[in-house]
């Protein structure tokens, strides 16, 4: 859809009489002469008056046959911005609706686009919650840029680059994203013509050089076509072959490496007609004649787009041996492909919103939802371009539903796009009834079953292969609910042990009127507060023990949580010297991990460190990964008197190289009562064999005794723990 050429405001009320009615004219007629009074002769920015400006706006909006809300919206949308007329003001004169939408336009405007700038990316989020407010904002906003993508010439080279990235990155997507096809290009091109202008020139040369030539081509191929199909007892409503967009076409050569002479799809055809049926009937037609291209059909018709888009792709070998892409679709498909939302406005009064319509506007609602709860700047701006990709994949349901996901989608995505409650509690899938990986990355086409289980929950691991917003989002949220339920369980556990050694109680606290001074002292807001940062490590031992001393307390309290952590430095052994198997003292029932990086065993003085979220890590003391954390984490733990079966423990044996040396060594270990639980072996330049090898012992004392004996056998240089 071509952009209007600009209009004064008396042909813009005679353009809206079009498609508007008389009482909605009316309106229109008031916020013209509203918008004269007000604006005058204010110049704006890029040149002309702001009246014009908001004039041409208008005119697009208009030509999108808009409702009259939207049309007015765009002829005040710059009134509050520019100061000549208050919110207050416009409500009044025009009611809630249209106020609404200025407002949204207005913040909108005030919205600064810098990738990876946090202070800006707060002002993104508020663009995106006006737009899912009501998505007539948008559209207002789209015509908005559109117009001054047209005037950027009179801007400074800086602010032109920073219009085009911004145009490129956010708008251009955004209107793909509902299905404004048209405006998406010209979009792009407008970007493209400022960001990359040699280029831009360059290809826009090569194109205009060879137009003669596409012409006669395109004439041919429409022929071709339309004979085709009469042949076929199938006459199309209309045929079309119209040029690709330059920044379309720049794409396919940055990425396949080629010159404009060698991209032979220069130009699309469109074959319109009557039903969906002749729809296939015309792709069988095509194909039996001209070779179709492996993997470049689509079929967007009985899978359409998020965006409602319906149509069908085919790439043939065509005349002349020339590669064409071939569109079909009905008349009600390419209006919808060209005009997306606008196509069956869901606002205009008395229309009853079409089956795609409402998924469509509840898809962008669900958009919106998501990114509206995603906190972390960095992650805002990831998941923004995720809920902006063009779907890739569409996979069924066994019930036959479609999903529309991005590319490397995986089951896991796949399960929450279905419901949350389905992802949450996956634990497998089934493709074309075939049992796969989560990790499986999802093809057109992919039939899904996916396998749940009620106690199951997210693991951090997904978040490492998913691809939606949405499995994202849920995942981030349940692994922060559990790590605020764990560390708030911790911090009680930690606190009840210290307060229980000096001769209190949390409860006694709270009684006795001391626990509002403790959690002054401690800057905390309330009481679960205090124990969510004292159990995931933001509020260390000595800190508590400090803030623990009410008048009358002992003063050995900051003496002793000093000494727990200089006998940690120092590696010494911690109190349960003579138990066996990790726990914190006096707590159970906590999650506990066994460090990898050192293979504590029991009998090795170990040191609790308290991780965010996932409970306890036990290191040796000596741990170097340890020793380089902080201390203010590092909690006095013991081993318990019941025994795990056995431990690993890391070892290196260094063996003179000679047959039958790995098969001794793996002998000597069996016959110490040990397990190998993993073994790498490798040969160094002085022909000496390194053993690695991970070993399932009792305790020290079983450890020490196998290693001895691993010392005593003949060649071997060295053994020591790793």
């Amino acid at each position: 859809m071509p952009m209007p050429e600009t209009v004064t405001l008396d042909q813009l009320h005679a353009l809206a009489a079009g498609h508007l009615a008389q009482k909605d004219l009316e309106l229109v007629e008031k916020a013209c002469a509203f918008a004269r009074e007000r604006h005058g002769d204010t110049p704006y920015r890029y040149g002309g008056t702001f009246l014009e400006h908001a004039t041409a706006v208008t005119a697009i909006l208009v030509s999108m046959k808009m409702d009259v809300a939207t049309i007015v919206g765009g002829l005040l949308h710059g009134v509050i911005n520019e100061g000549v007329a208050t919110l207050e003001e416009v409500r009044a004169n025009f009611g809630p609706d249209i106020a609404n939408i200025v407002e949204g336009t207005t913040r909108i405007t005030n919205v600064r686009y810098t990738a990876g700038a946090a202070g800006q990316i707060e002002n993104i989020r508020k663009y995106i919650l006006a737009m899912g407010a009501d998505i007539r904002v948008l559209l207002v906003r789209l015509a908005d840029r559109l117009q001054d993508m047209t005037t950027l010439e009179a801007a400074a080279e800086e602010e032109r680059r920073y219009k085009a990235r911004e145009t490129m990155d956010l708008y251009a997507p955004l209107a793909g994203r509902i299905g404004i096809e048209w405006l998406k290009r010209e979009l792009e091109d407008l970007a493209f013509s400022w960001l990359y202008p040699q280029e831009y020139a360059k290809l826009s040369s090569e194109m205009n050089s060879t137009l003669d030539e596409r012409q006669a081509y395109v004439e041919e191929v429409i022929g071709i076509l339309h004979a085709k199909l009469k042949a076929n007892n199938l006459e199309p409503v209309r045929i079309t072959g119209r040029p690709k967009h330059l920044y379309s076409i720049y794409k396919k050569l940055v990425a396949q490496k080629i010159t404009v002479d060698q991209v032979y799809d220069k130009v699309a055809f469109r074959i319109i007609v009557r039903t969906v049926r002749e729809c296939y009937q015309a792709l069988g037609i095509i194909q039996a004649d001209w070779s179709p291209v492996p993997g470049r059909l689509k079929d967007f018709i009985s899978m359409p787009k998020a965006n409602n888009y319906q149509s069908l792709h085919t790439t043939v070998s065509g005349p002349h041996g020339h590669f064409i892409e071939i569109q079909i679709r009905t008349e009600d498909m390419d209006r919808v492909a060209q005009e997306g939302v606008a196509a069956h406005w869901a606002y205009k009064e008395g229309q009853k919103i079409s089956q795609n319509d409402a998924r469509l506007f509840r898809d962008i609602k669900q958009m919106v939802q998501n990114l509206r709860e995603v906190e972390d700047p960095t992650e805002f701006m990831e998941s923004l371009k995720s809920e902006l990709y063009e779907p890739a994949v569409f996979a069924v349901t066994p019930k036959g539903e479609v999903r529309s996901l991005p590319r490397d989608s995986t089951p896991i995505d796949f399960a929450y796009a279905i419901h949350s409650d389905i992802g949450d509690t996956c634990v497998g899938a089934k493709v074309n009834g075939q049992l796969v990986q989560l990790k499986y990355k999802l093809q057109n086409g992919d039939i899904v079953e996916i396998l749940t289980q009620k106690n199951e929950h997210p693991k951090r691991a997904w978040l490492q292969i998913v691809q939606t917003t949405r499995a994202r989002n849920r995942i981030r949220q349940y692994l922060r609910k559990t790590e605020k339920e764990l560390s708030l369980r911790l911090g009680r556990e930690i606190c009840d042990r210290e307060l229980k050694k000096n001769g209190t109680s949390l409860q006694a606290l709270v009684h006795g009127g001391q626990l509002r001074l403790l959690l002054k002292a401690l800057r905390c807001a309330n009481l679960d507060n205090m124990l969510i940062k004292v159990g995931c490590g933001d509020l260390s031992v000595p800190a508590l023990l400090r803030a623990l001393q009410p008048e009358g307390y002992d003063g050995n309290l900051e003496r002793r949580g000093e000494e727990i952590q200089r006998r940690a430095r120092r590696g010494a052994a911690t109190d349960g010297k003579t138990a066996e198997g990790a726990v914190l003292d006096g707590i159970v029932g906590l999650p506990i991990k066994v460090s990898r990086c050192c293979h504590p065993v029991p009998g090795d003085p170990i040191i609790g460190f308290i991780t965010t979220g996932a409970g306890l890590s036990i290191h040796r003391a000596e741990c170097p990964n340890l020793l380089a954390t902080s201390s203010t984490r590092w909690v006095e733990v013991s081993w318990p008197p019941a025994l795990h079966p056995a431990y690993n423990a890391a070892v290196l044996i260094r063996v003179e190289r000679r047959k039958g040396a790995l098969a001794d060594i793996s002998s000597a270990i069996n016959a110490g009562d040990a397990d190998i639980a993993e073994m790498n072996a490798r040969t160094t330049a002085q022909n000496v064999m390194e053993i690695e090898a991970l070993l399932a012992v009792r305790n020290l004392d079983h450890l020490q005794t196998l290693m001895r004996r691993l010392r005593q056998m003949a060649g071997v240089v060295e053994v020591r723990r790793r």
